[in-house]
């Protein structure tokens, strides 16, 4: 059922592309495509001092210089109601790659849906974070897939609904089939220095979220069967305070095949996060101080349980920033580990 319903999107997607191709082919020989695309990005040079302090055995000092991320955004206006969306990324000694592609078809201000279909982060989790590394929230639940989501912005209110063919299959029903979705909703509210932004979302596969990747990957698991997840988040501001709030959390345990007929069983996981930041001119230049506390349940030792967080960033020329960022991490069997990274980064 879900796979007929989203190739039926898939080919009402395709209709609307041709049916607006005469259009597209009228209105390029007036307009410079130049006037139609916008460029924007950002270079991150990163310098990182990592402490380890394991429970057992002797710890270990490690020292890098990077290009931790190059990212270039391409927005293209190709006629009323039709845009398009790419990003190319470089992370650090990493190949080139399309970090997202898509085409989205929206209704304007008479209506106000949209069909994005393409490579993209499905809209589960907000993950706002005011420091260099990510929140771990974002480690447990962010999904970056090839999708199709239908969604409404209006008023303040927004959300949508998404579906995708995942990397992570069950035991039991393991075709390769578009057979993950999910949904999200939210509020706006901006009245003078003040503004909101909460919401929640859902996920019928948390484990499909690029984080446990290299998880399952290590500890060669497979999963039986798909674990849903929940998430809430808020982000506030008054005037020059900024608070950041978001919880995950799957539904069920997460059962693993042990490849003999049998099943382990991980308890259910959660991840948060809680960061407040102020932000203030010193010596005319924009000073954001920021701390944040993050955290995680039945994570056993694949993520952080505990991580207290810093980070001062100045802004010291138009669109550069230097952002300086203390991280302490504990682990449930008791390892430790201290980072201390330094990033100038430009946006553009």
């Amino acid at each position: 059922m879900m796979k007929n319903i989203f190739t039926l999107i898939g080919g009402l997607l395709l209709v609307f592309i041709l049916a607006g191709a005469p259009a597209l082919a009228g209105e390029a020989g007036g307009v410079k495509w130049t006037d139609r695309i916008t460029l924007s990005g950002k270079i991150e040079l990163e310098a990182g001092f990592e402490s380890t302090d394991p429970a057992e055995g002797d710890g270990e000092d490690t020292s890098d210089l990077s290009v931790a991320a190059v990212d270039l955004g391409i927005d293209i206006k190709v006629v009323d109601h039709v845009s398009g969306h790419v990003v190319f990324e470089y992370v650090d000694d990493e190949d080139v790659v399309v970090d997202e592609a898509a085409v989205t078809l929206d209704g304007g201000d008479r209506l106000p849906l949209f069909l994005t279909a393409g490579k993209i982060y499905v809209p589960f989790g907000r993950f706002d974070t005011q420091m260099i590394s990510d929140p771990l929230t974002e480690d447990v639940g962010e999904s970056r897939e090839t999708a199709v989501q239908v969604g409404f912005a209006a008023g303040g209110a927004y959300g949508s609904v998404f579906g995708f063919n995942g990397d992570v299959n069950e035991t039991d029903g393991g075709d390769d089939q578009i057979d993950n979705f999910g949904a999200c909703a939210g509020y706006t509210l901006e009245a003078g220095a003040f503004s909101i932004d909460a919401g929640m979302s859902y996920i019928n596969n948390l484990v499909d979220a690029g984080g446990w990747a290299d998880i399952i990957d290590g500890e060669k698991l497979v999963l039986d069967s798909y674990v849903a997840g929940i998430g809430v988040y808020a982000t506030g501001h008054v005037g020059p305070v900024t608070v950041i709030g978001e919880y995950i959390r799957a539904l069920d345990d997460i059962e693993w095949a042990d490849g003999n007929g049998g099943i382990t069983n991980d308890d259910k996981i959660a991840a948060w996060n809680a960061e407040v930041g102020y932000s203030v001119t010193l010596a005319g230049r924009e000073t954001i101080f920021a701390a944040g506390y993050q955290g995680t349940d039945n994570a056993r030792n694949r993520f952080p349980e505990s991580r207290y967080v810093g980070s001062v960033g100045v802004g010291i020329y138009t669109h550069t920033i230097l952002t300086l960022e203390y991280c302490h991490n504990e682990f449930e069997n008791d390892d430790k580990d201290d980072t201390v990274t330094a990033q100038l980064a430009i946006l553009f």
